[in-house]
């Protein structure tokens, strides 16, 4: 296994997304080896954004900033990081000790930009009460979405993750009838069985991943979020590429037929970033393609 495990675990009870950016002036080397050491367990995973990459002279092939996606009335932002940490866990106060001993580590380099604390609910269900990630890739399936292979040991193993936090309108969507809330995702809540008369504009009718050309298969690691005022979800998916999301979104803002993507009509992105997961090797992050350490 030379993939960070923490891609390819379960969905855990808690989360906390931490998002960094380089103080000006210095060298991030020393701060990412020192992480490389602790980052190898299955409560982190860490990515590195382009402008960390950039400032390191460092090349990863097919790793660029999100773009924004428009289409009708609809604008989807890029907010890129320099660097991203998924802590996970299922205690609280661990999850605060792991998050600290992440920031302490950076500290020498990077500074805390923004954190979103993540929760699971009804196991694998967003704030909607609709399940997240029903078509998900399984075995080793997942494992050639997800995880990219190449004859470089250095990014063999590595993953390409799309990152963005979602703000939902639940008064207007719990304002909705039963039958427009499931033509939304195209689903019956309870059963979660695929609805056959949902019409075009229903976000798996949108996202059908087996229907791109090529297919556009993502391993999604979603979570809701909230604090005192606002919630939503923390879409989170890798792949070996971003090739598949970047399809999936296109689809969803209407830029092939013009069908805006039902999920619109009471949510929204705020923020949008990509990052490259680097990969492991001997228990520690494979950070072989920064340079010798």
């Amino acid at each position: 296994m030379n993939y960070q495990p923490g891609i390819m675990e379960a969905i855990p009870t808690l989360a906390r997304y931490q998002f960094f950016r380089l103080k000006p002036g210095t060298d991030a080397h020393e701060s990412l080896y020192a992480l490389a050491e602790m980052a190898v367990a299955k409560n982190i995973v860490v990515g590195l954004g382009q402008s960390l990459l950039t400032a390191l002279d460092v090349s990863v092939p097919g790793m660029h900033k999100m773009p924004e996606f428009e289409g009708k009335g609809i604008d989807t932002p890029s907010t890129p990081f320099a660097l991203w940490c998924w802590v996970r866990g299922d205690d609280r106060g661990e999850l605060l000790h792991t998050a600290r001993l992440i920031r302490s580590t950076l500290a020498p380099a990077f500074e805390v930009s923004e954190v979103t604390d993540a929760f699971s609910y009804e196991t694998l269900r967003d704030l909607t009460g609709y399940e997240d990630g029903t078509e998900n890739p399984k075995g080793d399936d997942a494992l050639d979405a997800a995880i990219l292979k190449s004859d470089h040991p250095g990014l063999a193993g590595s993953s390409f993750v799309a990152v963005q936090r979602w703000i939902h309108d639940l008064d207007v969507f719990q304002a909705m009838t039963a039958q427009q809330q499931d033509h939304c995702f195209g689903r019956e809540r309870v059963s979660n069985e695929e609805l056959d008369d949902a019409p075009e504009s229903a976000h798996v009718k949108r996202t059908a991943q087996e229907n791109f050309e090529p297919e556009a298969f993502v391993l999604r690691r979603s979570m809701p979020w909230a604090n005192e005022s606002e919630e939503g979800l923390v879409f989170v998916a890798f792949g070996e590429s971003f090739n598949a999301f970047e399809a999936q979104m296109q689809r969803m803002v209407g830029i092939d037929d013009g069908i805006v993507d039902a999920l619109f009509s009471f949510t929204r992105p705020v923020t949008g970033s990509y990052f490259w997961c680097p990969p492991v090797e001997n228990g520690r992050l494979n950070l072989a393609i920064l340079g010798a350490n």
